[in-house]
């Protein structure tokens, strides 16, 4: 036990030297190595590299509410407020007392949060550099289809035939179910600082959604269609989700909309880590378009391997896609920010495909019914 624990105490030591990049060139060539040959040691610095990221929101919030301190001790300094005798006993008490050595603690942690949130950022996936091509797609030439399909969804909700403001939505992504009662996953980028979200099946029937988690560093964002028309599909999705990593070559296929209608793309896997090593994606050999962003790829037997999100700029066929894992990651941390949804409480991911063995064409069939083009502005 006592050697079990000195080994986990050694291994989390050259991961915190790792991330913080105090290893020499050879010891970080050698923990690589051990990343790629180990999911164990690879998960545990992507689980420690989430940590760090709510480790920073919190200090965050930490700085907020002691702005929200100052200015509140400020106005009444000046008379502007009243402050009256605050309420809730000694923990308030102690609290007020001690606030300023929390604040110092508070600024101290800060310091080395900001220092480890760049180091972070060298080890997850990042915005597309510039040899990266990002591929949400402008969709100006479908804004009167959209603004035509809000009003009517807006008239239908209303009972009524008055006008509404319309949505030009301007940008498109895809998206796929995790969910059968309307929680799909696509990337962060897609939905990134978005007034209003829908989404459009492969019929073109278009409902309304909303963004219910986002996370920019791994680039996974989940929506959930909030739209009275919109009717639950029966049972688990027909493909499912593992966190295992694809062998070099495995054919791949994906499902998306670089354009209005549905468009099948296959290839291979090219490499198991993408941009420069990061191994949080992987590289594939498939022509991806603008729309593609959110894709699922999935492998022969109907496994989601993960999402697409960019491919390389001036360089045919080279792609690259968040792994699925992240997509684990993101619903765990769904649930815990929203305890009270007892539909996302009970969510779980389906790690039984029901269309392996089908033919290609049989698994396509049953899959586009799942697939979603997420349209924003």
């Amino acid at each position: 036990m006592m050697n079990d624990q000195q080994n986990n105490l050694t291994l989390l030591d050259a991961v915190e030297r790792y991330i913080l990049g105090q290893m020499n060139p050879d010891e970080r060539f050698q923990f690589e190595n051990l990343r790629k040959q180990n999911s164990d040691v690879d998960q545990m610095v992507v689980e420690h590299t989430l940590f760090l990221q709510k480790m920073n929101r919190f200090n965050e919030w930490q700085k907020f509410q002691k702005s929200l301190n100052e200015i509140h001790n400020n106005l009444s300094a000046q008379g502007k407020i009243n402050a009256t005798k605050p309420k809730g006993g000694r923990l308030l008490y102690l609290y007020n007392r001690y606030k300023k050595t929390v604040a110092i603690a508070a600024s101290i942690a800060g310091i080395t949060t900001l220092l480890v949130s760049g180091i972070v950022g060298s080890i997850a996936p990042k915005a597309p550099s510039s040899q990266l091509e990002i591929l949400k797609k402008d969709i100006k030439s479908l804004a009167v289809k959209s603004k035509i399909q809000d009003r009517e969804i807006h008239n239908l909700k209303q009972n009524n035939t008055l006008p509404i403001p319309e949505i030009p939505y301007t940008n498109s992504g895809t998206g796929f179910l995790i969910d059968g009662k309307g929680y799909l996953v696509t990337n962060n980028h897609v939905i990134e600082k978005a007034q209003n979200v829908a989404v459009q099946n492969n019929t073109g029937k278009e409902f309304l959604a909303k963004v219910v988690y986002s996370n920019p560093i791994t680039d996974i964002a989940i929506l959930k269609i909030e739209d009275p028309d919109f009717k639950s599909l029966p049972g688990s999705t027909p493909y499912s989700f593992t966190k295992k990593t694809t062998d070099l070559a495995e054919p791949i296929f994906t499902l998306g909309f670089p354009r209005e209608e549905i468009v099948y793309g296959q290839g291979y896997l090219s490499s198991k880590t993408g941009y420069n090593g990061d191994t949080l994606s992987c590289q594939i050999d498939i022509r991806a378009d603008r729309g593609n962003s959110g894709s699922p790829i999935l492998n022969g037997n109907g496994e989601v391997i993960g999402i697409l999100n960019a491919r390389q700029k001036d360089t045919e066929g080279v792609a690259f896609a968040v792994q699925s894992r992240s997509i684990f990651n993101a619903l765990d941390e769904l649930k815990s920010q929203d305890k009270s949804d007892s539909t996302i409480k009970n969510m779980k991911l389906n790690t039984r495909s029901s269309i392996s063995g089908l033919k290609r064409p049989q698994q396509t069939k049953k899959i586009e019914d799942y697939i979603y083009m997420v349209k924003v502005n």
